[in-house]
C-alpha cells in the first residue's frame, strides 16, 4: 500500500500554492523600501520565497498528523478543504490583513483517545518547533544575509501563528482535538 495516493499529492500541491498566495507579500514588511507595497495580487517572485518560507509549516504541520496516525497502525488521508482555502484567499483579496487558515486536515480513523490527542498534537509540534528553530537561529547566526533575516523572521512568526492558532480548543482545531479526548477519557 502506498503512503501517499494521487489524490493526496494533488491536495498538497493545491494547499502549497495557495497558502504561498495567502502568505505571499508579508516579506515586503520586511524591506528596507518603505516604498515597496503589500499586493493583495500576485508577484511571481514573492511567491516563490513564500513557498519555500511558508508551506513547510503547513506541509509539516499536516504530514506530521499523517505520520503519526499511519506510525500507530490508523488510516490517516490528507483532504484539502476548499472552503478554508477560499476563505483565506477572499480575505488576502480584501485586504483584511488577518489570515485564517484551514486549508485541509487529516482524517484519521479507529483511534483511540490517547492516539487521537497525539496525533492531533503532532501538528502544531511541528509548528512549535519550528518556530523556536528559526527564533534559535535568529538569535545565534552571525552574518546573516538580510533575505536569510527576512526568510527567518517569516518562518518564525507563521509558525508562531499556526501553532498558536491551532491549539485553541474549540472544534474543528486541533487543540479540542488534542483536550476533548483526554478529558472525556478521564472525566
Amino acid at each position: 500500500m502506498a503512503l501517499f495516493t494521487l489524490l493526496e499529492i494533488i491536495h498538497i500541491a493545491i494547499t502549497v500554492a495557495v497558502v504561498s498566495y495567502i502568505f505571499s507579500g508579508l516579506s515586503k514588511n520586511y524591506q528596507t523600501d518603505p516604498f515597496q507595497r503589500y499586493s493583495r495580487f500576485f508577484d511571481w517572485e514573492d511567491f516563490k520565497f513564500t513557498m519555500i518560507i511558508a508551506s513547510p509549516g503547513i506541509i509539516l504541520h499536516e504530514l506530521a498528523h499523517k505520520f503519526i496516525g499511519v506510525g500507530f497502525g490508523l488510516q490517516a488521508t490528507y483532504q484539502v478543504w476548499p472552503t478554508g482555502l477560499v476563505i483565506g484567499v477572499l480575505l488576502k483579496l480584501f485586504g483584511s490583513g488577518f489570515i485564517l487558515l484551514a486549508p485541509g486536515y487529516v482524517l484519521i480513523s479507529g483511534a483511540n483517545a490517547l492516539q487521537s490527542s497525539l496525533t492531533a498534537f503532532a501538528g502544531p509540534a511541528t509548528n512549535l518547533m519550528l518556530w523556536v528553530g528559526a527564533t534559535y537561529l535568529l538569535k545565534h547566526m552571525k552574518n546573516i544575509s538580510h533575505k536569510k533575516a527576512v526568510g527567518l523572521s517569516l518562518l518564525q512568526g507563521i509558525n508562531k501563528w499556526l501553532f498558536i492558532f491551532n491549539m485553541i480548543p474549540l472544534p474543528p482545531l486541533d487543540g479540542f482535538k488534542v483536550f476533548a479526548p483526554l478529558i472525556t477519557a478521564f472525566f
